[in-house]
């Protein structure tokens, strides 16, 4: 191929999560299978989803309840192929707000009303005896405009991830101590999506993608790395470098960190398929293999 660079149009949110793309981008992963990775930040769900459809960008990374919407509901034919985490997510509250009990009557900020990470809060609340008609739902839409919301007082609560839940604990705002996926278990987060027809027209970049991917990711899982890591977040996002450290903390930690090579939990999938069809759906849970496609994941490891 030369110089020319086969073209990849990712859309993505802003986040900790893309830190194996930072990677990959900067230690020349992707270049060096003739890739060039053009990375957009959506400002919510639901443009990211539109834009996908459209054909405006070739695939996307986010909560996989996404990629669930776009088949269920869009009639898209949509498939992950690549997973990461279980989303880094706190449940942020105002300081005023003392228990689960005080929100009720409050306003629960959510990037969309209908997928992701609003449904991880209604279950969450909903065992923790708070119905889901008895709070207010506002939708606001990216984790930053979450934060945005909550210090500015126009909501009560969110959940929100890395680095936001440690700024807003910055600004005063407070964070219930019990983690979310300690009362549901597995739960599959971020994960890379496409339309089908696109993964099958261009499978062998698609499979180059990935094996750029997890290259990125084996390069910041390594503690030698760690610093190094820290600073790519750092400019990458323009956070404090602090910050920054905060979150490789928590982020590369080998039990609770990031996936290793980045793999679908299929446990986790599972569960976020029973929280939509909890709280968005007809009840009736699909299976799995509805809405994923390891083969190219697979072929990918295969190159490494």
């Amino acid at each position: 191929m030369g110089d020319q660079k086969y073209v990849i149009k990712s859309i993505v949110f802003p986040g900790v999560q893309n830190l194996p793309n930072f990677a990959a981008d900067a230690q020349g992963y992707f270049s060096s299978r003739d890739l060039r990775v053009e990375m957009t930040f959506t400002a919510n769900s639901e443009q990211q989803r539109e834009r996908l459809a459209n054909d405006e960008f070739d695939i996307a990374h986010s909560a996989i309840d996404n990629s669930f919407a776009m088949v269920d509901v869009a009639r898209q034919d949509v498939v992950a192929f690549v997973g990461l985490d279980h989303g880094f997510n706190r449940l942020i509250v105002q300081p005023d707000i003392g228990s689960y009990e005080d929100l009720r009557g409050r306003i629960l900020g959510v990037d969309a009303p209908d997928t992701a990470f609003a449904l991880l809060a209604y279950d969450i609340l909903q065992r923790k005896g708070v119905a889901r008609g008895e709070y207010s739902v506002h939708a606001i839409g990216a984790t930053r405009l979450r934060l945005e919301a909550l210090t500015s007082r126009r909501i009560d609560f969110a959940m929100l991830n890395l680095p936001f839940a440690l700024f807003a604990l910055e600004a005063g705002l407070k964070a219930f101590d019990d983690d979310p996926l300690e009362a549901i278990g597995a739960y599959q987060s971020t994960a890379g999506f496409a339309k089908r027809d696109w993964t099958q027209c261009n499978r062998s970049a698609l499979v180059r993608y990935i094996a750029g991917y997890v290259e990125g990711l084996r390069w910041s899982l390594n503690p030698a790395n760690r610093a190094r890591a820290a600073d790519l977040l750092c400019q990458r996002m323009q956070i404090p470098l602090a910050v920054a450290e905060q979150c490789c903390q928590i982020i590369l930690d080998p039990a609770a960190g990031f996936a290793k090579d980045a793999k679908l939990n299929l446990q986790g999938v599972a569960k976020a398929l029973e929280l939509r069809a909890s709280f968005a759906g007809d009840g009736r849970e699909r299976p799995a293999e509805r809405y994923i496609d390891e083969s190219f994941y697979r072929s990918a490891l295969e190159t490494l």
